[in-house]
């Protein structure tokens, strides 16, 4: 199971490729980004909103976790998106706030775990009402994969368009070890 130090490193690196991603869908002109491309979100747009709503559906329901983060305090009682298809803009400078608001909230998030918040057993519901029982540290791991899995699909839309977002191995992100 993830430790404390693993989510502060994979929420910088988050932020990080966020910033990156952002920073490369916003030298593209409007319409490239809008432009659908057949990803499983249409467009590069469509899939950087995508990104926007499930970060805010997962924040909002982990406002709701027993330790009561500070970090999320603004997210408690809040509405959630409308679903996963949900829009907050039509352009990279329309949705850069939100992400980088989200972000800033997941880099606190990390900074204010502790072991224990990790292992408890974290309760949420579906958009649909489904209950489920899962370990936070896993569901953790499940919010950064996800991430992770659509900035993959927005990098190749990008490629295809000429733009480079530059290495996105979180290998680079993590320190040194001291040799054997």
């Amino acid at each position: 199971m993830p430790t404390c130090d693993d989510i502060i490193l994979l929420a910088r690196y988050n932020a990080d490729m966020n910033r990156r991603l952002y920073a490369a869908a916003a030298s593209l002109p409007p319409d490239e980004a809008r432009a659908d491309r057949g990803a499983f979100f249409g467009s590069l747009l469509g899939t950087m909103n995508h990104l926007l709503a499930g970060d805010t559906i997962w924040l909002t329901r982990f406002a709701g976790h027993p330790s009561a983060f500070a970090a999320l305090s603004a997210l408690r009682g809040a509405a959630l998106p409308s679903g996963l298809r949900h829009t907050f803009g039509d352009s990279v400078a329309a949705l850069r706030p939100q992400r980088e608001r989200l972000d800033d909230m997941i880099t606190a998030l990390a900074a204010e775990l502790r072991p224990g918040d990790l292992e408890q057993t974290f309760t949420y519901r579906t958009m649909s009402g489904q209950a489920f029982h899962k370990h936070f540290g896993s569901v953790l791991l499940h919010l950064f994969n996800h991430q992770t899995h659509h900035r993959g699909q927005a990098s190749t839309l990008l490629t295809q368009a000429g733009v480079d977002i530059g290495v996105t191995d979180l290998l680079v992100w993590m320190p040194e070890s001291p040799p054997p």
